[in-house]
């Protein structure tokens, strides 16, 4: 799961990008780069957060009207410098490229541009291998005048080869801006106009911050180009039935962000009704409600109407900590929960407490939270997650790739309330989960729940990914 931003229209891009990444930073903590284009490509990327990124004396070199910037997470690879995005590549035209999701088929497709194309590829990024595969595709096209049909026809032969979630943006030198997104819409994109510029992102949030307010998302499958003249120009390269990533509404997304028409807010409170009904029903009354902080804030108000007690806040967060989900070793997670938050004991003390949170992956960060509330003097603990039990890996760009990850693999929700010392245990339904994001007609993808997958993944694929993922476990130990 990455962020992703792309900018062409009159103003100077660097100055809207920066910003939109600030507004991004919380869908990846690892890397950080931007490219923009004025009579060649100007570039800064590198390992680390933002603001550490990027300074005064970087950002003044990147010149031009166009541009595009990206926030990682990694998925793939180890993580490494060289892994970092925007990628460039000098042919066809010039082309920099950007990219949230992932390749379930990046091994494969790897290992026949290196062999079958004879391209050297630097990294063990998939942006690199999209962007590769594009360059292919743009070359055996008519270069002399590039037309926006062209263009969607090569991107249509790219399309055919490519397996997993993508939401991408690229700047195709001296000829404009392209963004496109997987034939399922698993990653969100969105686009803006303020009739002077065109934005893509990966929430509205970066639109928001930056002023555009006629926007709509990106169609799964579909592709939009605007050529250098700021001309729009938009195809459906493919189709097939939507599975958006039903996680970016229980954890990812900002609350304030809307994805495809969903506002993120009203969803987790919607999901915090259907899971307070489950708490009615396993006969839970707490004293007090009280949110895991920032996600489950919607979710908690709403259980403890539901519920008909009070709410309240008892953990407070230190906004200075990186979020624990996404941090790179189990180490780190577990020592980030007492620096990330600290009880407010006259609220705990002596009470019965129901904690609410969006998801248990692994089961150490809850089990020092629960921990954590105890030791200020909690008379019982019970914990609801507004989502179901994830079992199951997640192929698409969430850092859930392996089996043994998951405390719910395997196990009963007794064994799991056992294992992170919870006086009751309470999970959403996969019923629940639809309803609370308000679905209707929609598809989304839960193959993290469920073990249903909205492409199709050979059990060889499956395999290989995981031990890309333990490859750098076993070094950390």
């Amino acid at each position: 799961m990455c962020g992703i931003i792309g900018l062409t229209g009159q103003e100077r891009a660097i100055d809207r990008i920066f910003p939109g990444l600030l507004a991004l930073q919380h869908r990846g903590q690892d890397a950080a780069g931007a490219v923009t284009f004025e009579n060649g490509f100007q570039l800064k990327k590198g390992n680390g957060l933002v603001y550490n990124v990027f300074n005064a004396k970087n950002i003044e070199r990147l010149n031009g009207n166009t541009g595009i910037g990206h926030v990682r997470y990694p998925t793939v690879g180890a993580g490494s410098a060289d892994d970092a995005q925007p990628f460039i590549i000098t042919t066809p035209y010039g082309i920099a490229l950007a990219h949230n999701g992932n390749l379930v088929n990046f091994f494969e497709l790897k290992k026949d541009l290196v062999e079958n194309e004879l391209r050297y590829l630097n990294s063990n990024c998939d942006a690199e291998v999209i962007l590769n595969l594009l360059s292919v595709e743009m070359t055996r096209t008519d270069l002399k005048n590039l037309t926006p049909e062209k263009l969607f026809a090569a991107l249509r032969m790219v399309y055919d080869r490519l397996n997993g979630s993508y939401a991408v943006v690229a700047i195709i030198a001296n000829k404009g801006l392209l963004a496109f997104r997987d034939p399922r819409g698993i990653k969100p994109l969105i686009m803006g106009s303020n009739g002077s510029s065109f934005c893509f992102a990966s929430e509205s949030v970066a639109l928001d911050l930056l002023g555009y307010e006629e926007m709509n998302d990106v169609k799964a499958g579909q592709a939009v180009f605007i050529d250098s003249g700021g001309n729009l120009h938009k195809e459906q390269i493919a189709s097939g039935d939507a599975a958006a990533c039903i996680f970016e509404y229980v954890y990812f997304a900002r609350p304030d962000s809307i994805i495809d028409g969903i506002g993120v807010y009203e969803a987790r409170l919607r999901l915090g009704e259907e899971l307070g009904k489950c708490c009615k029903q396993e006969g839970i009354m707490p004293d007090v409600v009280m949110p895991i902080p920032d996600t489950a804030r919607g979710a908690a108000l709403m259980v403890a109407d539901v519920l008909g007690v009070r709410h309240r806040e008892g953990l407070i967060k230190n906004r200075y900590i990186h979020r624990t989900f996404i941090m790179p070793t189990q180490e780190m997670r577990i020592e980030a929960v007492r620096l990330k938050l600290n009880p407010i004991k006259p609220e705990i003390k002596g009470k019965n407490v129901l904690l609410v949170d969006d998801s248990i992956v692994r089961g150490n960060t809850s089990r020092e939270i629960i921990s954590l509330v105890r030791s200020v003097g909690a008379r019982k603990v019970y914990y609801a997650l507004y989502s179901p039990p994830l079992r199951f890996p997640c192929v698409y760009g969430i850092d859930m790739q392996t089996r043994g990850e998951f405390i719910a693999r395997g196990r009963s929700i007794e064994e799991i309330r056992r294992s992170i010392n919870a006086d009751a245990l309470v999970y959403q339904t996969n019923e629940g989960l639809i309803k609370g994001v308000g679905a209707g007609s929609r598809g989304f993808c839960t193959a993290c729940f469920t073990g249903i997958y909205p492409t199709e993944i050979p059990r060889s694929l499956m395999d290989r990914i995981e031990r890309d993922r333990e490859a750098p476990k076993l070094l950390d130990e």
